[in-house]
């Protein structure tokens, strides 16, 4: 599981540090790749080996012919690239995928259980900071949901 916010930065070449605790849970299911691709967010999504096979499964499953599944799939599946951890614990990000998620100097990885999201820090910081009126929605959201 990824868990926890780590913050990195990418070099001019695309190179980015994994956190330390990812590259631990690679380790432990002796996996040296990730899948990353493009987000629904202004971000990079990245999977373990084994995760990303399970997401694209189901994603076969699914009602080809869906709009929304048919989205889904040119963005995320379009998108994904394997890469590679180096010995120092780096990965190389595409320029089409820094691109799409504006990724500078500055970079955050954002645990997100199955998967880990890779945003430029100042994104992130624009997207996520709420105002009172947000907060309370998303609290009764999560409320429906039995969260």
């Amino acid at each position: 599981m990824f868990r926890g916010r780590y913050e990195h930065t990418i070099d001019a070449k695309g190179r980015t540090s994994l956190p330390a605790r990812y590259r631990d849970v690679l380790s432990a299911v002796n996996e040296r790749r990730i899948v990353v691709t493009s987000a629904l967010d202004p971000c990079l999504v990245a999977y373990a080996m084994a995760e990303w096979q399970a997401f694209e499964d189901k994603l076969s499953k699914l009602p080809q012919f869906d709009r929304s599944v048919q989205k889904l799939k040119r963005i995320y599946v379009s998108g994904a690239v394997e890469c590679e951890v180096d010995d120092s614990g780096r990965i190389l990000v595409p320029p089409t995928l820094r691109d799409y998620a504006g990724l500078k100097k500055d970079v955050l990885w954002a645990g997100s259980g199955k998967y880990a999201e890779l945003w430029d820090k100042d994104a992130w910081k624009a997207t996520f900071d709420t105002t009172e009126d947000e907060r309370r929605d998303i609290s009764a959201r999560l409320a429906e949901l039995g969260l």
